[in-house]
């Protein structure tokens, strides 16, 4: 009996654990079932017979207010709230492109101002002051890293600030221009897009912002200070070896920086060299530094480069009677002389000077003259009063006065705000000493020259290189 009992005992025990899985089954069945009506937001309400039940089977209606079971109401409300949330996303993601930071356009044409609302621009390339023979190491770096220095650093925000923004429409503005333009372009065509856009960028307001002086667009042997006049139509060619250099300005805080532009990589050796002496120049150069050592270090790297063109090797030289220099407030050369050679003045370079630090590589002689007509003009900063009896000498000084102050400009400048007829009084001037000309300056014909160019500020802490791009 108890052995019988038993049996029955575990036959029921069997029974019961395929009831069991068949309902488990069943039961994940019903759930497969249930996702998919609802990812398909089919729905069936009480009393309803869903379309996904085969015939001839029995259908269970659900009460919509089961424990347990989500009512049709509250899938329906669910289903609401995720549209809605839907939406809202919707709204904050067109809410950001439409009130977020501007983007600059293509061509660039906001000003870098409205791209930066806070007034903080992009800070330059930091480097650290090079040690200066002749001062204890550990002396020059507690002094850069002083709660004094910082403190000087912060007192001349405002100013390092005027200079990054102006550095900000320079970068724009050449990488535009490196992007747009090509071989067979005319000079006036090449800089009258690089002035239009610089002018936008930087917010051209008088002498508060603008263009620090005319656009540099020397070919070839001519290394420096040629821009063309409105009668110019020269054209920049595949062969040609071009230094673009332009300067910006925000109240006077001037970035000075060039860079070559061509298009035949038989040049690159050329280019190569030129880039490292300038770079080499900015790592050399800090305060206290000798102007002389800087000019030193610049020639040697550059004379280690030569090229090959046409089947000749020529050796590259720096071009001696060219060089960097100090940079003021709306003055572009204050005084002071970085040599590209050995020799040079022994001054040393302060705390807080601004330098323009360029180099010129050339295959030809290494020796510049004046050549061509002239078409750079500025204003002698040192100029006292000096009596005019032309009444058009009057005219004209009050126009460049008015437009340009100490900072110099060109006469297609003069052409497009309007002057007529004023080649005799710009002579006048030129003779009286009020206005100095900068003709074009050259090296033998034949030859070919580069330059590259960036703007530095000494500050008590580091050395910030304002203009560094991503380019050069």
């Amino acid at each position: 009996m108890a052995a019988m009992l038993d049996e029955q005992k575990l036959e029921h025990e069997e029974k019961k654990e395929i009831v069991n899985e068949e309902d488990t089954a069943g039961a994940l069945e019903k759930t497969k079932k249930g996702k998919k009506k609802k990812h398909k937001k089919k729905k069936a309400g009480a009393g309803e017979v869903s379309a996904d039940v085969p015939e001839g089977e029995e259908v269970k209606t659900v009460e919509n207010n089961a424990p347990g079971k989500e009512s049709n109401t509250e899938v329906a409300e669910n289903d609401a709230e995720t549209e809605d949330d839907k939406k809202k996303k919707k709204k904050h993601k067109s809410r950001g492109k439409t009130g977020g930071p501007k983007q600059q356009t293509d061509p660039p044409s906001i000003p870098v101002s409205e791209l930066f609302p806070d007034g903080n621009f992009p800070i330059g390339e930091i480097m650290d002051h090079p040690p200066v023979e002749g001062i204890d190491e550990r002396t020059a770096r507690n002094r850069f890293t002083s709660e004094e220095a910082r403190a000087l650093d912060r007192m001349h925000n405002d100013i390092y600030n005027e200079a990054r923004q102006a550095a900000e429409a320079h970068r724009q503005t050449r990488k535009h221009i490196m992007d747009w333009v090509k071989s067979g372009m005319t000079m006036k065509e090449i800089c009258g897009e690089l002035e239009s856009t610089a002018r936008k960028l930087i917010g051209e307001n008088g002498l508060k912002a603008g263009l620090a002086f005319p656009t540099g667009c020397s070919k070839n042997y001519i290394a420096a200070h040629y821009t063309p006049n409105s009668d110019d139509d020269s054209i920049v060619e595949y062969d040609d070896v071009t230094k673009i250099d332009f300067g910006t300005h925000i109240n006077g805080r001037i970035i000075d920086c060039a860079f070559t532009l061509y298009f035949n990589p038989k040049y690159d050796k050329l280019i190569e060299a030129v880039r490292d002496a300038t770079n080499t120049g900015i790592k050399a150069a800090g305060i206290d530094v000798r102007l002389c050592s800087v000019g030193c270090a610049i020639q040697e790297v550059m004379e280690s480069y030569e090229i090959e063109l046409n089947g000749k090797t020529f050796p590259i030289k720096s071009i001696r009677n060219l060089n960097g220099h100090s940079i003021a407030p709306y003055r572009i050369h204050a005084g002071k002389t970085v040599p590209i050679v050995r020799g040079g003045e022994a001054t040393r370079m302060e705390e807080n000077e601004f330098y323009a630090i360029e180099t010129f590589g050339s295959t030809g002689k290494g020796i510049v003259h004046d050549d061509l007509y002239c078409s750079h003009y500025m204003k002698s900063f040192d100029a006292g009063f000096v009596p005019l009896r032309l009444q058009s000498s009057k005219s004209l000084l009050n126009t460049i006065n008015k437009h340009y102050g100490t900072l110099a400009f060109c006469k297609r400048w003069l052409d497009g705000i309007g002057c007529t007829k004023y080649n005799m009084a710009l002579k006048d001037l030129c003779d009286k000493g009020v206005v100095d000309a900068y003709p074009p300056l050259a090296d033998i014909k034949g030859c070919y020259t580069a330059q590259f160019e960036h703007t530095l500020v000494l500050r008590p802490t580091c050395k910030e290189v304002i203009s560094r791009g991503d380019d050069y």
